[in-house]
């Protein structure tokens, strides 16, 4: 039940937060840079595979330890670093790749992928230990 709690919970706070973060930011940062190479409609699939996967490794590699030796410190700390190298191995590659792409860009959403999977982490640890009783 813990696991899938945490699941759950990471799936719903990191989705409302990054539809939160892409409806602002979206038309402030990424269409103006990205514009031209931006597709007019989204590809469903890989986004829901995208929301699909990566609360698994929020979970298997943030909140699931975190528990184990009981430190919000450990949820939040897991959860940021796994945000920074998720989302900086996405816009490093793109930043070294596309020439729409820049370091502004890439900076701002390294930092964003980072606090988003934080936050995520620390919100499913609170929700997976009530559910455990500890």
């Amino acid at each position: 039940m813990v696991n899938l709690v945490g699941y759950l919970v990471v799936l719903v706070s990191f989705g409302a937060i990054d539809a939160l973060w892409l409806s602002v930011m979206g038309p402030l940062l990424y269409r103006p840079t990205l514009g031209d190479i931006l597709l007019a409609e989204l590809r469903i699939g890989p986004a829901i595979a995208f929301y699909l996967v990566y609360p698994v490794g929020v979970l298997v590699l943030a909140v699931l330890p975190a528990l184990k030796s009981g430190s919000l410190a450990a949820a939040i700390g897991s959860g940021i670093l796994l945000g920074a190298i998720c989302y900086a191995t996405y816009d490093l590659t793109n930043f070294a790749t596309l020439r729409n792409w820049t370091l502004q860009l890439t900076l701002v959403d390294i930092a964003y992928g980072a606090i988003a999977s934080g936050l995520a982490a620390v919100v499913a640890f609170w929700a997976a230990r009530a559910v455990s009783g500890a």
